[in-house]
Order: structure tokens, then C-alpha cells, then sequence
């Protein structure tokens, strides 16, 4: 095992470091859009709460790895088909889009769901102030609802992260691809996987922890 980190030990820190920065990417494009899809579920718009239901029903239902083959190589193929050669993503690029929009999903439902434990009366009052509603959901349910939904988000990024490994089926190399790589150049399964596996562990204990610290200091505040 020692030789392991020895020998590869740059190439799993370089993992590890595309590995978070997947998931940073994919959190960041999530986050906007769970945020919209969740205004369009709690408008009262009708149309925008059909196309939110659907949204977040479809790519719920879909498996992670489906979404990414979708991606990164039926896109390609669709856009060949209409005549349009050498377009192509990248590993990267179709695992970022594959990521958001999946998390996307239940980032809107962790949204709706924070907005929702808003109470009524604070919009009530304050578009009776004379802030419309775009206003109110701006400076007053947004800021008191994105606090109670701190913890989720982090329990969030905690999910996509351990969903990254889905992604070494197109070749993205985060960890669990470099992992693939490096048992099958030294033949020592165990070893390797057992360092894989340890450094997802810290990494996740580490968020988990900041997480409940988090949950705590608003609980105690509230």
C-alpha cells in the first residue's frame, strides 16, 4: 500500500483535485438551476409549475449513468445526424452537464421546500408594504429560507460528490477511473481500492461534519 502512495500518490491528489472540482462545478450550476425550476413550482403560474413537475419527475427518473451516455455520446451523435460535424464534449464538460442537471433536480425540490417553510404571513405582509413579488421573494423569503436550507445543500454536495464515480464510465479521471488505472497497473486490487476508498471517507466525514456543525449554530440561533 505504501508503494502504491508512493508511486501514484501525485496522480491520486490530481484526482481527487478533478474530483472536487466536478462536483464545485457541478453544485454551482445545480444550485441555479434548482433555484429556478423551485420558483417555477411555487409561482402561481400554472404552465411554470407544469414545466417544473416535469422537469424534476423526468431527470429524477432517470439513472445518473443513463443521463451521462445520454450526454456525452447520444448528443454528439444527434447533432451528426443533422449534418453538423466534429462536435464533440468533453468528459468534463458532459459530466458537469449530466451532474447539474441531475442535482439540479432535488436541489429544487431542497429549494421549494425551504421557501415553502417560510411562513405565508411574511409575504403577506410584505407585499401589503408595497414590494411586489419578486421583491418579497428577493429580500424576504429567500434570505430566511436559504438559511434552513444550508444543511441540505451541504448534504447535497456530499451526494454528488460520491456520484462523481458514476462518471468513470466516460473516462472523466476523478478517482474512481484513477483508481481503475492504477489496479489494473499494479494488480493490487486491494490496496488500491482501500486507498480510494479512504480518501472518499475523509473528505465525506469532513463535509458530514461541517454539516451538523452548521445545522447546530443555526438551530441555536433560531
Amino acid at each position: 500500500m505504501i508503494a502504491i502512495v508512493e508511486t501514484y500518490g501525485s496522480m491520486l491528489i490530481s484526482a481527487l483535485g478533478k474530483t472536487l472540482l466536478l462536483t464545485l462545478l457541478s453544485l454551482f450550476f445545480a444550485m441555479i438551476i434548482g433555484m429556478i425550476v423551485a420558483l417555477f413550482n411555487v409561482s402561481s403560474n400554472k404552465p411554470l409549475n407544469i414545466l417544473g413537475m416535469i422537469y424534476v419527475d423526468a431527470v429524477r427518473g432517470i439513472p445518473l449513468i443513463v443521463l451521462a451516455y445520454f450526454i456525452y455520446f447520444g448528443i454528439p451523435a444527434g447533432i451528426k445526424l443533422m449534418g453538423i460535424e466534429g462536435f464533440r464534449l468533453s468528459a468534463l464538460e458532459a459530466g458537469t452537464i449530466a451532474l447539474s442537471m441531475n442535482c439540479g433536480a432535488y436541489m429544487a425540490e431542497i429549494f421549494r421546500a425551504g421557501i415553502e417553510s417560510v411562513d405565508i404571513g411574511q409575504m403577506e405582509a410584505s407585499r401589503s408594504l408595497g414590494l411586489t413579488y419578486s421583491q418579497s421573494m428577493q429580500y424576504v423569503i429567500l434570505p430566511q429560507a436559504i438559511v434552513t436550507m444550508i444543511p441540505s445543500i451541504i448534504n447535497q454536495f456530499i451526494i454528488t460528490l460520491k456520484d462523481t464515480s458514476i462518471l468513470s464510465v466516460i473516462g472523466f479521471p476523478e478517482l474512481t477511473n484513477t483508481g481503475k488505472t492504477i489496479s489494473g497497473n499494479t494488480f493490487k486490487s486491494l490496496e488500491t481500492w482501500a486507498i480510494i476508498g479512504f480518501m472518499y471517507m475523509v473528505v465525506i466525514i469532513t463535509l458530514s461534519k461541517v454539516a451538523k456543525y452548521i445545522e447546530k449554530r443555526i438551530n441555536s440561533v433560531k
